[in-house]
């Protein structure tokens, strides 16, 4: 023996492990909700004491502040990132359009966009939380007959990711008329009013029927479409 082992492969659930484990870390908790609040706000109360530079400043630099603080604390950088990348896009956009309102345009198009994807994939019968959630955590039994063919829990996933679509669509469509009646420090209230409260109320919800359907799959009256 030459004394060196050999080191197997990761197994498939351990890479499924390992990626659900770095996206619960790059939502990043209620720290990230604060780290994508912040900076809008700032924004619009730096923009009615000033005007659109300062203020496009100042969201950049805020973002760029709370980056730090989590790479100096050690704590997950990714939420920040995505963050900062966001504020300085949404910035560009303002000074581009060189309006105010221009800032939230990102988020509007991303809740349109988002919304459309969601939905689509709801009608092509294979829904986006299906797609995740039987990546993250597959359903006993996948190898007889796969998720997308046993009626209850397409049923389940179909509806959860409408609920979120909702979501999506109803946040687009609020701030597009803020933004058309140029109504800036409400288009920052309903981003973040309308941005983590909503999406943990569908992820609640989804989490619900979603398992709740998962249970009903023990009984044999679950039929395969």
């Amino acid at each position: 023996m030459t004394g060196t082992e050999d080191t197997a492969p990761p197994s498939r659930s351990d890479l499924r492990e390992n990626y659900r484990q770095q996206l619960l870390t790059g939502i990043g908790g209620w720290t990230g909700t604060v780290i994508t609040a912040i900076p809008p706000v700032v924004f619009v109360v730096v923009n009615s004491l000033t005007s659109l530079r300062p203020a496009i400043v100042a969201a950049i630099g805020s973002a760029i502040v709370l980056a730090a603080y989590r790479l100096i604390r050690h704590q997950p950088v990714q939420q920040a990132l995505t963050g900062l990348f966001a504020v300085v896009v949404a910035a560009f956009i303002a000074a581009r359009t060189g309006q105010a309102r221009g800032y939230f345009l990102l988020g509007i198009w991303s809740s349109f966009a988002y919304g459309a994807a969601f939905g689509v994939s709801a009608i092509v019968r294979r829904p986006v939380v299906g797609l995740l959630w039987e990546f993250l955590d597959p359903t006993p039994g996948s190898d007889d007959a796969p998720w997308y063919r046993r009626r209850t829990l397409l049923r389940a996933y179909t509806v959860a990711t409408l609920a979120a679509t909702v979501v999506f669509l109803a946040r687009g469509i609020v701030q597009l008329t803020l933004f058309r009646h140029n109504a800036t420090g409400w288009l920052a209230f309903a981003r973040i009013s309308m941005g983590y409260p909503l999406y943990i109320a569908a992820v609640g919800f989804g989490f619900w029927i979603v398992t709740r359907a998962r249970r009903r799959l023990a009984a044999p009256a679950d039929g395969v479409s």
